[in-house]
């Protein structure tokens, strides 16, 4: 059974090794895959964040974090981030993290939720994104430097969370 709850300080390690792993790959965030365990926390784990882990019989087996998209007045539009341990992949265990976030964007009082650069040739995140209700608002010619393919497209996806 899978249980999505707020990450506490206990958390830290599964979360460094969720980071790395997905990081030092280079080929779905726009993050120095060379980043340390400090800067990586610090990032993921920025006061402005909430930050949740997706547990399985005490195994964390994903994370996301929350926060406004922008301040001010863009503050009412959420921005999220996953990780999923390479482990639980095809499991399921992105799209409940997906739906908890679109939940917890709802309760927390954001009007939409954006991810700024989805990198068009992360398949499995576009499709996941798709299906949950999430559109295509813009395509960034070559923004992301692929390790393997080079400059690829990264995408702008937006999904209303209440009616206009």
């Amino acid at each position: 059974m899978l249980k999505i709850r707020e990450a506490n300080a206990s958390d830290s390690e599964a979360i460094w090794r969720i980071f790395h792993a997905v990081v030092a790959r280079g080929d779905t965030y726009a993050l120095d895959p060379a980043t340390s365990r400090e800067d990586a926390l610090a990032y993921w784990l920025h006061a402005q964040n909430r930050c949740y882990v997706a547990e399985s019989e005490g195994t964390i087996l994903g994370t996301y974090i929350i926060k406004a998209n922008q301040s001010g007045p863009g503050s009412h539009v959420a921005n999220a981030a996953f990780m999923v341990a390479a482990t639980a992949r095809n499991r399921g265990v992105g799209k409940r993290m997906g739906e908890h976030a679109l939940n917890e964007a709802r309760r927390r009082g954001f009007r939409a939720m954006q991810f700024n650069l989805v990198v068009s040739t992360n398949q499995s995140a576009v499709r996941l994104w798709q299906q949950l209700g999430f559109t295509t608002v813009g395509t960034l010619p070559g923004a992301f430097r692929h390790p393997d393919r080079g400059f690829v497209d990264a995408l702008v996806m937006y999904r209303a969370l209440i009616e206009p």
